[in-house]
């Protein structure tokens, strides 16, 4: 007999679940999850950081949704993250560009994807990580981050096509720049001025 299967929807761990030879969940999270300033992991901080800015913390990452964030009032918000310190060598610091290509979204509750490429959120939140010292780079530390927030309905307008943009290009199309404290209002007020 086969089970019917669907989809997934992951519970919220504690950190304390076991894992073989004592270790813990928290273990495991912190042997994967220590360096914040990798690209993949300074990216789901940024989300996080977004989700708490707008009083969304709980649940679960949806990996594969369409958006990263949706705010209790239901402001679908795409989270964009970059910075000039890496964890690899460098020799100079790294040009911030954030992904804005138009994109198919993944429906998991059909196991599909959708015929439409767009942009699904209704606001870009763009992350900078604007620290350039690598001796005391902190992602933690919110003074190293500046927020970019943007209406989706400006980048659809002003450049439907791109696929990428820089801190230049998000100044000139009147991106709010904020610290953490500002997120919130900054989404609220893009929305309401698209």
């Amino acid at each position: 007999m086969s089970e019917t299967l669907g989809q997934i929807i992951p519970e919220r761990l504690t950190g304390s679940e076991s894992l073989p030879k004592g270790a813990t969940v928290l273990n495991f999270w912190q042997w994967m999850g220590s360096d914040l300033v990798s690209n993949a992991l300074r990216g789901a901080l940024a989300e996080y950081l977004v989700a708490l800015a707008v009083g969304a913390p709980d649940g679960v990452q949806e990996e594969w949704a369409p958006y990263d964030v949706k705010t209790p009032d239901g402001i679908k918000v795409e989270v964009k993250t970059s910075g000039y310190i890496q964890t690899w060598y460098q020799t100079k610091v790294s040009e911030p560009t954030f992904d804005i290509a138009s994109k198919l979204a993944w429906d998991a509750g059909c196991n599909s994807w959708t015929d439409e490429k767009k942009r699904w959120a209704d606001v870009y939140v763009f992350c900078l990580h604007h620290h350039k010292v690598q001796s005391n780079v902190n992602p933690l530390d919110m003074s190293q981050w500046t927020f970019y927030v943007l209406s989706t309905t400006v980048l659809d307008r002003e450049i439907p096509e791109q696929e990428s943009i820089r801190i230049g290009s998000l100044r000139r199309l009147g991106a709010q720049a904020v610290q953490f404290e500002g997120i919130c209002d900054a989404i609220r007020n893009a929305v309401a001025l698209r």
